[in-house]
């Protein structure tokens, strides 16, 4: 791990309750460690569970920033896992509306129901081992003028283990600039895989 990474890697407060009061927001980066190599997995992505205040379509922009720096991994993107759902609909599982809300309350370390089985069944559906879930994008304020934050999670599909989480920032700028959802779901990508290097 380079220097930049470490220190990356410990800047990440995880939310967490304690003692009746609020822990401080986290800083932007990695989670305790650098996320998992994914190549020769099959990845499904599940649309961002919430994202507000900004302009533009958020999961076709992380399609997009995935599928450009994703090589040797297999992703199984929101319309697919969508349809796969339709034709199915006695599973009954689900791509959005999820209980995620705990990775904003505690550290999590593996998940349980209903998250865990909802990813279970639909996960069954196109053999996906690994899940990544995008949990919030949305506009922070700041001094120096507000910026987007996405916050995702990678989680094995079987164990219900989460193997990352953490989230990015992009630059102040009008969060009403399609531009700007460009660039954090850019570096989203850029922090998920890593090990990718640069044409």
């Amino acid at each position: 791990m380079t220097p930049t990474r470490r220190s990356l890697a410990t800047a990440l407060l995880l939310a967490a309750a304690a003692c009746g009061g609020k822990a401080p927001p986290p800083e932007p980066g990695l989670g305790e460690a650098p996320p998992p190599d994914v190549r020769g997995s099959v990845v499904m992505v599940l649309p961002f569970q919430d994202a507000t205040g900004l302009a533009g379509d958020a999961d076709a922009e992380l399609a997009f920033a995935l599928q450009g720096r994703g090589r040797g991994v297999t992703f199984v993107l929101p319309t697919r896992l969508q349809e796969a759902l339709d034709r199915s609909p006695g599973l009954g599982g689900r791509i959005r509306g999820l209980s995620v809300g705990a990775f904003g309350a505690a550290e999590v370390k593996r998940v349980g129901d209903p998250l865990y089985g909802d990813l279970r069944r639909v996960a069954s559906l196109v053999d996906a081992e690994v899940a990544l879930v995008p949990l919030r994008l949305w506009v922070e304020p700041g001094t120096a003028g507000s910026r987007l934050r996405a916050s995702a999670a990678l989680l094995h599909v079987r164990t219900g283990r989460v193997l990352w989480f953490g989230f990015v920032e992009g630059e102040p700028r009008d969060p009403a600039d399609p531009g700007a959802l460009a660039q954090v779901v850019e570096r989203l990508a850029r922090t998920l895989l890593w090990y990718v290097q640069e044409p």
